[in-house]
């Protein structure tokens, strides 16, 4: 008789768990500007289509088609090969079902028909919304140390359509490698009624279809690069931490075991972020001494005076760590308790079981310096004496939320 409850709670989690499953887009469209081919497909398998004479180009005077002067070894020919260069407003009209979509703009710095990268400066607006001002895309990728840079935003379109404009600086020039507009589920707070917890504040942020969210941080947390095609449909790019983590020990990268399998359940959908992210993690150190006296700290620069959606992602992998009380940790953000006492077991009711977490931190104006870091840390928690002192993130997810006036 003992050994039936085991069983029933094995039956209870199987009733309210789902396996992973793809998002299918309503929408899918990218659009290779500037290409000389009327389609070509790019290492994912994915179909572009050439702007030149398409339907979405409302308005392209003073532009010209080039291919870049040179192309570095690891860059994608699709969609960076080529570039819509404009001198004057580049407008393009989206017709897409009501909803959020993903808006990825892709730039390659690089010499196009003797008009150097170093040089252009404009805007980009997508609707009401500025997205980009005065911006310089070669200056934003040696920031990064990248060769591109993908400009990722997340948009509710009512009306049917979206617009987006490029606007070129007076006396300057501008130009576009790719566009990918792509439907999206309401997934980033957007669903929550309640609104997301505010750090350090009473109070909750909601996020509604006014809200426009740019993606500035990704993260595999302990593991390595997720590619566009290996995500869940949505086609998103998740990154390795490591150059971001920035306390004293950067912990110890984990893989899931092998009895353990990631299944999702009934109140979180399966896209919301791949299995190969949740298989990893970046726990503390095995000493529960040492882990007392630091933080397991990632640092992540951005501009000050905006709001940005704090995404944790977590997922037990280890087969060991199965019952209530043997990892417990809080979770500070820029040095505040965004939350106490996490244990994952608890909220997951397994291990193996995704759970997410959403924070909002508010930044104000910073007068000396336009860019400061977001530091989100964990650390164990011992009140009820856990069986570890540790903590650990599977994934983590920086987005910038427009301010009032529509900017970002």
């Amino acid at each position: 008789m003992e050994n039936i409850f085991p069983l029933i709670l094995l039956f209870i989690l199987i009733l309210n768990t789902i396996q992973a499953t793809n998002y299918i887009p309503t929408d899918t469209i990218l659009l290779d500007c500037g290409s000389f081919d009327l389609q070509a497909t790019d290492s994912n398998g994915r179909k572009w289509r050439s702007d030149s004479n398409s339907k979405f180009l409302l308005s392209s005077k003073r532009s010209f088609k080039a291919n870049a002067g040179t192309q570095s070894r690891n860059i994608s020919t699709i969609p960076y090969i080529s570039a819509r260069v404009f001198q004057s407003n580049l407008t393009y009209s989206f017709p897409v079902s009501s909803g959020r979509k993903f808006l990825r703009i892709h730039f390659y710095p690089n010499t196009y028909s003797r008009w150097n990268s170093s040089n252009a400066i404009f805007s980009v607006t997508a609707g009401s919304y500025t997205l980009l001002r005065n911006y310089n895309p070669l200056k934003n990728a040696e920031d990064l140390g990248v060769n591109y840079v993908v400009k990722e935003y997340s948009i509710y379109v009512e009306n049917g359509e979206l617009i987006v404009t490029f606007i070129a600086s007076e006396k300057a020039f501008g130009y576009v490698n790719g566009i990918e507009v792509v439907s999206m589920p309401s997934m980033y707070g957007d669903d929550n009624i309640d609104g997301v917890s505010i750090v350090g504040a009473a109070t909750s942020f909601l996020i509604d279809n006014s809200t426009v969210l740019e993606s500035l941080y990704r993260l595999n947390v302990g593991g390595t690069y997720v590619s566009p095609a290996n995500d869940t449909g949505l086609f998103r790019s998740w990154y390795d931490d490591t150059p971001y983590i920035s306390s004293i020990q950067i912990g110890s990268p984990n893989t899931i075991d092998p009895d353990v399998n990631i299944t999702f359940p009934k109140s979180l959908p399966s896209y919301t972020a791949p299995i190969n992210m949740y298989s990893t993690a970046r726990f503390m150190t095995p000493n529960n001494n040492l882990n007392l006296k630091f933080n397991l700290t990632w640092s992540l620069p951005i501009h000050s005076g905006f709001a940005y959606l704090v995404r944790l992602h977590f997922c037990q992998i280890l087969s060991y760590i199965n019952k209530v009380n043997q990892i417990v940790f809080d979770v500070y953000i820029n040095n505040q308790t965004a939350v106490s006492e996490v244990d994952v077991i608890a909220l997951a009711q397994s291990n193996g079981i995704p759970y997410v977490m959403d924070f909002v931190v508010i930044l104000p104006v910073n007068e000396d310096n336009d860019e400061q870091d977001l530091w989100v840390a964990l650390h164990p928690n011992i009140r009820n004496k856990p069986q570890y002192y540790n903590g650990f993130l599977n994934g983590l997810e920086i987005l910038k939320i427009n301010n009032t006036d529509g900017t970002l």
